[in-house]
């Protein structure tokens, strides 16, 4: 199949490296892509996204180039209001954007040929879809959307979204709930279940902890509220006290880390806990490749609202190389780790945390088992081959 898939920013831009193995499986799988990112900022490019370029569009959502569609809207008036009424919205924040994404839309159909595609695609319920919606009413050419979490709860549209597509794919059960809060009665024929998926390394990696090192635990996550690693923090301090000897690596960036390093600093832990930015993904897998890091861990937090954990792909990407998670019963993360796929505590209790990692740094029984079994809830649920089968089964049925 020949499709668009409409992204935040990929290729460009640190975020939704999640979405490139996605991409990657189905151009395996034969089927032609072309990326448009509805906002690429910044410069950077991750170097599993670059192969992604050739085949990306890559124009500023706010510019003076998108001008260039007005005689898209002129030669095809009932088709623009069409597009224009669809977005329209009373809220001004929403509407604002949204009038961003009609003008890039016209834009792209007056640059190309909208219907030689078979489908439309967006990731996110929240702008990108609203720029596929609209390619939508200006081509016909059927449409789809991939909703995540906050963007179900910023409810841009989603009752007329989830009613124009074709299909609703949710990454996981809990994002119902999300929906719920929105749509009282959502068409179930319509949203079906599809976790991101992940690329499963041949081997598995040892649990042994290197005799010359602490026992190494990695955060790999931004510094945002949500990811609560202020509780994290406290734990490690709660483990000094105790004489256990471990490391904590995190692994991310965000408007957080001023704060967390004087929280660090406070509590005497700079020798314990290091800031280690943006890890490259490639090194980020060569870390659990070389086992250099023990047990990935997550302690997210539930700030009510919604916001909340979907299903983290990084501790999939984790338990998938073999490595023991640890997170919290938030969000999606019990339909990841149910079953002793890894181990979970409460969100925001620090001593709770601070007693499962202790755990795992003294029993290596425990790290082998739930390293197993978090492997294999991967291999059976998460694979990257089948999860991109699945969808392109639903793009198949609905172009």
């Amino acid at each position: 199949m020949k499709l668009l898939y409409i992204t935040s920013s990929l290729p460009i831009g640190t975020q939704e490296t999640f979405i490139i193995p996605e991409i990657s499986a189905l151009l395996s799988a034969g089927h032609d892509i072309t990326v448009i990112p509805l906002h690429p900022r910044g410069d950077f490019i991750h170097d599993d996204a670059r192969p992604l370029l050739p085949r990306s569009v890559i124009t500023p959502l706010f510019s003076p180039r998108l001008l260039a569609g007005i005689p898209f809207l002129l030669r095809h008036p009932t088709a623009s209001l069409r597009a224009f009424k669809a977005l329209f919205t009373c809220d001004p924040v929403h509407l604002a954007k949204n009038l961003a994404a009609f003008f890039k839309a016209l834009y792209l159909a007056k640059t190309f040929d909208l219907r030689s595609f078979d489908h439309i695609h967006a990731h996110w319920s929240a702008v990108s879809s609203s720029l596929a919606l609209a390619l939508h009413h200006l081509s016909g050419v059927s449409w789809s959307f991939t909703a995540h979490r906050w963007d179900l709860v910023d409810n841009n549209l989603l009752i007329r979204k989830i009613a124009s597509a074709s299909f609703v794919r949710l990454i996981s059960h809990n994002s119902l709930d999300l929906v719920r809060m929105h749509v009282a009665a959502p068409p179930m024929e319509k949203i079906h279940f599809i976790p991101m998926g992940v690329n499963i390394p041949p081997q598995t990696i040892s649990t042994f902890s290197a005799a010359d090192r602490p026992f190494t635990l990695l955060c790999p996550a931004n510094l945002l509220p949500v990811k609560g690693h202020s509780y994290l923090i406290e734990a490690i301090r709660l483990l000094k006290e105790r004489t256990v000897s471990v490391r904590l690596i995190i692994a991310g960036c965000g408007p957080l880390e001023k704060d967390l390093r004087r929280l660090t600093t406070a509590a005497a832990l700079n020798d314990r806990v290091e800031f280690a930015g943006r890890i490259p993904h490639g090194k980020l897998l060569a870390l659990y490749r070389e086992q250099a890091v023990d047990t990935v861990v997550l302690p997210s937090v539930d700030l009510g609202g919604g916001v909340h954990e979907g299903i983290p792909v990084a501790l999939i990407e984790a338990m998938a190389c073999g490595i023991p998670v640890l997170s919290t019963a938030t969000g999606g993360i019990p339909e990841l780790l149910g079953d002793g796929a890894g181990i979970m505590v409460p969100d925001k209790d620090p001593a709770a945390l601070a007693e499962a990692m202790e755990r795992l740094a003294t029993d290596l029984s425990l790290r082998r088992l739930t390293a197993e079994k978090g492997r294999r809830t991967v291999s059976e649920r998460f694979a990257m081959i089948p999860v991109a089968a699945r969808l392109a089964a639903l793009f198949e049925a609905h172009r």
